[in-house]
């Protein structure tokens, strides 16, 4: 369980999956191991000794001025899924998130970086032959224009996550939908990243001088810092998914800010430096 604390915030790391299970070709396709091996600082925390991909899903904990919030809740139990490894999964995440001193019901507020599976999976839990909220006295912030592209989308072959983790939350009247730049508190808010989907956000955190971001998959794997021009299959749209990720790490290069890489295997958070007329993720 990695733990980080940045000024007067106190996030905690839980981990759904962590392993090389994600191919490059659903990942980052033109990540083969003939083009990732020779990026020497990728191994040995975030590539192979094959340039297989070393990957996580995970749920970030944080700790803010009183409040409690989840960011990004992975994939869940139960849940019918096209992915076998995501299938109807029976994971411990509610007691280890219990473990950690964050009961289910103590959490004020979940945060989803966007709308895609592997990111709402326990915003619900199937209880009584429903889908009901896993966290009932939290507001879900949702981002509008994720919502607004999710909710006319037709069901994609991974599964009906909308419908099973997504939908719910608003027939209990737990969603708020939110613009950015949206605080969360004074130190923790919602800063636009489009691309990877229409609205997705990632989590910038600011307190006692010191700084961190929660990603998104804004970039999914840390060789997309060499090469940010290889996108995802998933993007929502790729050519804006470029432009965001090379002005992020523009942005965050060389700077004291540290980058919690929301799929980036442990140790997950590091900073970005310039190599070069590249980058390189330094932990």
């Amino acid at each position: 369980m990695l733990r980080w604390q940045i000024g007067d915030v106190h996030i905690t790391r839980i981990v759904e999956t962590e392993d090389t299970s994600m191919p490059a070709e659903v990942m980052v396709p033109e990540a083969t191991p003939g083009n990732v091996l020779p990026i020497e600082w990728l191994q040995p925390h975030f590539i192979d000794e094959a340039g297989r991909l070393k990957s996580a899903i995970y749920s970030l904990l944080v700790e803010t001025q009183g409040k409690r919030l989840v960011i990004d809740t992975c994939l869940g139990n139960d849940k019918p899924r096209i992915v076998p490894d995501w299938n109807r999964r029976q994971g411990a995440f509610l007691e280890e998130i219990a473990a950690a001193g964050f009961p289910r019901e103590s959490v004020d507020y979940v945060a989803c970086t966007h709308l895609h599976p592997d990111h709402v999976g326990w915003n619900t839990m199937w209880v009584d032959d429903e889908w009901q909220p896993t966290f009932p006295n939290a507001r879900y912030l949702f981002s509008e224009k994720d919502w607004e592209w999710l909710d006319n989308a037709p069901v994609t072959p991974l599964g009906d996550f909308c419908g099973d983790s997504v939908r719910p939350i608003f027939a209990a009247g737990l969603a708020d939908l939110i613009v950015p730049d949206h605080r969360i508190t004074d130190e923790v808010w919602l800063e636009s990243t489009p691309g990877h989907s229409p609205g997705h956000v990632c989590v910038r955190i600011t307190s006692g001088g010191e700084h961190a971001v929660v990603t998104g998959d804004l970039i999914h794997h840390p060789c997309q810092m060499v090469h940010p021009e290889w996108c995802s299959p998933f993007d929502f749209d790729s050519q804006q998914a470029l432009t965001t990720r090379e002005r992020f790490l523009d942005e965050f290069a060389d700077e004291p800010v540290l980058i919690i890489g929301s799929h980036f295997a442990r140790p997950t958070a590091g900073r970005i430096v310039r190599d070069g007329d590249v980058y390189r993720f330094e932990v």
